[in-house]
């Protein structure tokens, strides 16, 4: 049965450049699934080791990078589901969750294979990888560019006016930061890709006109080792907000909002999107203060889309 009652809103949360982050992924991922394919067929067809090797590394990244575009098709057929009680605002920062994992799945096994051929020495044909590493860092140079984020993940303003009554909004009006962790991800791992294309390119030309064989393991460690860091900072981010972490510096604004005007009692604040936040907020006030003043106080923070206001006369 629709809800027909007058305070029903809804819970959309989606970034404002969600579609446009979908299309720019969804040609990375092609992109990557073409060179993909393209180099293990061309490693089976001429018997090269090292083809085969970076086609199925590319493999890793192209999963990563179709997680990402599935995430952002899901969170928008899904963005109206009455299931969701926030809405699908976080899908993204859940697939880069699961992304972050792979890379540091990447960076373990570039690190061991890399140690393993410091120990074990193997024949490199340096001048067919050279050409391997130029191609596969052009394809990551057009995926970086077609990732690069320049609107900084600009949050939505879908919301009803019982939620914020001042928050009238549309996609043209004001914007504040915010970040799509799901377009990060995919940025990362195109990133991390192209670390290891300079650094192979850089080792492989030493090893070729100056015999430094043990440069490119020695490039396959510090690659591991920055793509690692990397890995590291994606979980952490992606991890609070799934796991609701207060945002303190939007409840230090509510604090500053209500100052004077009622004592809080109880305040939660967590992400619900790339740049909306909810908050659930319990407060005493003398009877003079009313709950719509409350509100008309709260309706300055642009970031807040979703307010739960539990006041109770002192």
């Amino acid at each position: 049965m629709q809800n027909t009652s007058p305070f029903a809103h809804e819970h959309v949360y989606l970034g404002v450049d969600h579609d446009r982050n979908a299309r720019r992924t969804l040609w990375v991922v092609l992109l990557t699934a073409v060179m993909m394919v393209a180099e293990i067929i061309a490693g089976y067809v001429t018997g090269s080791m090292a083809l085969l090797a970076d086609g199925f590394h590319m493999a890793t990244h192209a999963g990563a990078l179709a997680i990402a575009a599935g995430a952002y098709s899901f969170a928008r057929r899904h963005a109206r589901d009455a299931r969701f009680s926030f809405g699908t605002g976080k899908v993204g920062d859940l697939a880069g969750f699961a992304s972050a994992l792979i890379l540091a799945v990447v960076a373990i096994g570039i690190a061991a294979e890399s140690v393993w051929r410091l120990a074990s020495p193997t024949a490199v044909e340096f001048s067919e990888a050279i050409a391997i590493a130029a191609i596969g860092l052009v394809v990551n140079i057009v995926s970086a560019l077609l990732l690069m984020d320049k609107h900084h993940g600009h949050g939505h303003h879908q919301h009803d006016h019982h939620d914020h009554p001042h928050h009238h909004d549309n996609d043209n009006g004001h914007h504040h930061h915010g970040r799509d962790n799901n377009l990060r991800s995919a940025y990362v791992h195109v990133l991390a890709d192209a670390l290891t294309s300079v650094l192979a390119i850089g080792a492989l030309l030493a090893g070729l006109y100056l015999g430094w064989t043990w440069l490119d393991p020695l490039m396959g460690v510090i690659g591991a080792v920055v793509i690692a860091r990397w890995s590291y900072s994606l979980l952490r981010e992606t991890s609070t907000v799934l796991l609701d972490v207060t945002d303190d510096q939007l409840a230090d604004k509510i604090r500053h909002a209500l100052d004077g005007q009622a004592q809080i009692d109880d305040l939660h604040v967590w992400r619900i999107g790339p740049v909306a936040r909810a908050a659930i907020i319990s407060v005493s006030t003398p009877a003079r203060v009313s709950e719509a003043i409350l509100r008309e106080k709260l309706a300055g923070i642009a970031e807040l889309k979703h307010i739960t206001l539990e006041h109770r006369v002192a």
